[in-house]
């Protein structure tokens, strides 16, 4: 099977769309067809061996539109999406253009059209040469040629419309050019006979005619239909704003090594392989590996994180993120296409222009209800006719019929909300793959997560030191088990290593380290023989003293492990030293959001690999519904089938090669961003940041967008059921109402508008986790012209945009994050933390140095400047400050 792209031209509302897709789907091979309205394009799956490219553009051609593959378009701009979305945004401003030309000259001549055909019958005043019964044939000829070229500059109604006609796909300019081109037969019938009733001094026949002229009905539909469609067009621009930023974001030039020296050259032209030069304020053009140099890479713009992450020999760089301070360099790894932001940016576009299950529906009426609607304005006027009214008035209410009768609006009613959706979703760093995703999230009533990396850091941490041993304090305890678990690569054991090392703790060295496959480790530090490993590994080595003693421990072990905790035990020639307890720590984003889930009325479940005893913890720490525990990667897809047999739409959240089974079989499968590309590839849904907030985000985003798509069919369809009633007369009999023609094409003009409006209202989403209206791009933003990296504040975490909270005695503490360049050692920590604490306001100042961080309580609001400069005074570069 083949996947191609087209362009597709001629395509004026949903039932060109229908039209397309329906000739399309009967050719031979052809597996799929999605046609989009608003991006003029057309994906087509098909079997190439029964079926070419060729044969579909003459297809869609045949049925008066045309085709053409998307890469056969010249591009000549050098490639690229840049290139793309420009080559797109020229030809939809070059056709708003030229609309809006057409239409300021139809309004031009459409005025004066107006006067002399109505301005006697509303007493204002006219040349004597145009009334009267003897001018009647003068007024006749001068709205004619008023007329005209308003035909003429409308005639891509008549071009295409008719067109469609012949060819058996009429579309709504077939309704515009049936109903006005009726009025301008109509009207020069009208004058025909008006010419023989001079020609035979029957007065009563010109005076009849006279007054029946229909120009001004025709010149009307033709400019309030212009109307409709350029303020339609302007709303439509609107929808794919959030794709244009993405375009934005790509940096234009880059800095390479070339021959030694620094040549700077288009971005496009980066290969793989070419060492990029990164400065201070530079963006970054490809995706890469740092090879020399250090730097702060604001990646806000791609992963919502609001803090500068610092860039390291061997760290990964993603293209369009900024180096806020510091100069690097890096080799290209991912380029053109292959880069993170072209990946982002096709799967926004191609998300935007896919079709969702609920716009079938729309697709099926759309397909019929032109030809339904010719019907309805014929039979219209046949019963008008039987029932004793005159041809014009017969005429009259069938013209309405057929310019009130727009199927854009119901056309428009899902693809609109859709482009919206998934652009505002790519904003907050979510990617939703397809419309079918965007739209299959709302319905989802249990979400499954995986533990490690999911809701967990995945990063094991030090959560209490227990010192078992009276002759050790906590330092020199903590120093001896860090020197014996720095020979082994257990990440437990690193844990151990990391805090003493964030604690400032110095190292003793370790001898004759030996590692116990499963048990533990041993070794000689400062000739004592120490241990380090579980209970049953001591008892082995007889490192616990008595009894008593290995009760004890055994009691500490057991409680820590009830708490989702590791407990190790540590020993000293043969006695109990301490207990160290490490966990992969809850990320507070997961605790918020599995919280916001359970109000949300979903049921949330949470699979690990974990005993029964610490999955039972953290169940209960999260108060999570269900764990599942000792659960094999194997296993996962199970459990995911279990439920959904259950009779529940599933969404799977995780982030490892062992996920991809599970992420596939759910119902909506959501990767972590931090996760595998394999993890990556299986899911419907991706997450730039590894926060679980963000599946919120995209679940609240799905509800609002099948709302305001649900509100748009309904408006659509009730504005059909009632309008063409009404246009055809059904109001007449009882209350003598009738809908003008000019009345009609105004209201179908404007309900597009109305529907494109209303699903435009989606760009004010604001999550419910964040308290922004905007997305990370815009919080980057803030941040940079605030001259710090503002931070994400829950609504309801009691905190504002201070980050005030109340401590137990009622004290207002507020705290801020400092992130400081040049700190080397425990002199430099010293410094910086009492520069810091001199500051008037400040309670107290922490720095890790590890972390290049310093952290600031205070007891009322310290401007962020004011703490920077009390860094650089004490011989330090404050890189960014922000609220915590």
């Amino acid at each position: 099977m083949k996947k191609e792209k087209y362009n597709v031209t001629g395509m004026t509302c949903a039932a060109c769309q229908a039209n397309v897709t329906r000739c399309v789907q009967k050719l031979e091979g052809v597996e799929d067809v999605n046609v989009s309205l608003l991006a003029n394009q057309m994906t087509v799956d098909y079997d190439e061996t029964k079926l070419d490219s060729v044969a579909i553009v003459h297809a869609v051609e045949g049925i008066g539109y045309g085709a053409s593959p998307a890469d056969a378009v010249p591009d000549e701009k050098g490639g690229g999406f840049r290139s793309e979305w420009e080559t797109r945004q020229s030809r939809a401003q070059e056709e708003r253009r030229s609309m809006k030309v057409r239409l300021i000259s139809s309004v031009i001549l459409l005025v004066p059209l107006m006067y002399v055909a109505m301005g006697p019958m509303i007493g204002l005043p006219v040349p004597g040469i145009l009334t009267g019964m003897e001018n009647a044939m003068i007024s006749a000829l001068t709205q004619l040629i008023l007329t005209v070229p308003i035909l003429v500059l409308n005639r891509k109604f008549y071009k295409v419309g008719l067109k469609a006609l012949i060819k058996r796909a009429p579309n709504m300019d077939s309704l515009v050019a049936i109903g006005s081109g009726a009025s301008l037969i109509y009207g020069l019938f009208a004058m025909y006979r008006m010419a023989w009733g001079f020609g035979h001094q029957d007065m009563a026949v010109v005076h009849e005619y006279a007054h029946a002229l229909y120009f001004e009905s025709s010149a009307t539909i033709l400019t309030l239909v212009t109307v409709g469609k350029y303020l339609e067009a302007r709303s439509k621009s609107k929808t794919s704003d959030a794709l244009g930023k993405l375009v934005d974001l790509a940096p234009k030039t880059a800095i390479i090594i070339k021959n030694g020296q620094e040549v700077t050259v288009p971005a496009e032209q980066v290969a793989a392989g070419d060492i990029v030069v990164i400065k201070p304020g530079g963006s970054i053009p490809v995706d890469g590996v740092v090879t020399e140099g250090a730097g702060y890479v604001d990646q806000a713009a791609i992963t919502g994180e609001s803090i500068p992450v610092e860039k390291l020999p061997g760290d990964t760089v993603i293209s369009a993120t900024i180096n806020k301070n510091g100069t690097f360099r890096f080799r290209a790894s991912k380029v053109g296409e292959d880069t993170t932001l072209s990946q982002i940016i096709r799967l926004v576009d191609e998300a935007g222009n896919s079709k969702a299950p609920i716009a079938r529906l729309a697709d099926k009426v759309s397909g019929v209800f032109v030809p339904v609607v010719i019907c309805i304005a014929i039979l219209t006027a046949i019963v008008w006719i039987a029932a004793g009214q005159d041809f014009e008035f017969a005429l009259s209410n069938a013209i309405a019929v057929l310019v009130i009768s727009c199927p854009c609006a119901l056309g428009l009613a899902t693809p609109v909300a859709i482009m919206v959706g998934t652009g505002k979703a790519a904003e907050y760093g979510i990617l939703i793959k397809s419309a079918e995703s965007l739209e299959n999230l709302h319905s989802i009533d249990t979400v499954i997560l995986d533990k490690t990396g999911t809701i967990t850091s995945g990063h094991p941490e030090v959560t209490d030191i227990e010192v078992l041993d009276p002759s050790m304090s906590r330092e020199e305890f903590l120093a001896q088990a860090a020197a014996l678990e720095a020979g082994s690569e257990h990440p437990l054991a690193q844990a151990v290593v990391e805090k003493a090392r964030g604690d400032g703790v110095s190292q003793s060295k370790a001898e004759d380290f030996q590692a116990r496959t499963g048990r533990g480790v041993s070794a000689l530090i400062s000739g004592k023989a120490w241990l380090a490993g579980n209970l049953a590994f001591m008892k082995e080595e007889k490192a616990v003293a008595s009894p008593e003693e290995e009760a004890s421990v055994q009691e500490r072990m057991e409680r820590y492990a009830s708490q989702g905790k590791t407990p190790l035990l540590f020993s000293r020639d043969g006695q109990a030293a301490g207990i160290i307890a490490v966990a992969d720590t809850v990320r507070e984003t997961s605790r918020e959001a599995i919280r916001r889930f359970k109000e949300m009325g979903l049921t949330v479940v949470m699979l690990t690999g974990d005993n029964k005893v610490t999955a039972e913890a953290i169940r209960k720490e999260l108060d999570i519904a269900e764990a599942v525990s000792d659960v094999l990667p194997t296993e996962k897809e199970a459990c995911v089938r279990s439920w959904q047999e259950k009779g529940h739409k599933v969404a799977m959240v995780g982030d490892g090669i062992n996920d991809a089974p599970a992420l596939t079989r759910a119902d909506i499968g959501i990767a972590i961003g931090a996760g595998t590309d394999i993890a990556i590839e299986s899911a419907d849904v991706v997450l730039m940041k590894d926060s679980l907030q963000d599946v919120v985000t995209a679940i609240e985003l799905s509800r609002a967008v099948i709302r305001n798509i649900h509100m748009n069919l309904f408006w659509a369809f009730f504005y059909n059921i009632l309008g063409i009633p009404v246009a055809a007369g059904a109001l007449f009999p009882a209350f003598g109402l009738r809908l003008s023609p000019m009345i009609g094409s105004a209201a179908m003009s404007l309900s597009s508008v109305c529907v494109v409006t209303n699903a435009l209202r989606l760009r004010f989403f604001k999550p419910a986790l964040t308290g922004r209206t905007d997305g990370p791009k815009a919080r980057a933003e803030d941040g940079e012209k605030a001259g710090h990296m503002t931070a994400n504040i829950p609504e309801d975490s009691g905190l504002d945009s201070k980050n005030e909270q109340s401590d137990e005695k009622g004290m207002v503490t507020m705290k801020k994050t400092l992130v400081v360049e040049g700190m080397m050692c425990e002199h430099c920590k010293m410094h910086v933390e009492k520069a810091l604490a001199g500051v008037a306001g400040v309670d107290s100042a922490q720095v890790d140095l590890e972390k290049k961080t310093a952290t600031v309580s205070m007891t009322e609001d310290v401007a962020d400047q004011v703490l920077m400069d009390a860094v650089k005074e004490a011989g330090y570069e404050p890189v960014s400050c922000t609220a915590q």
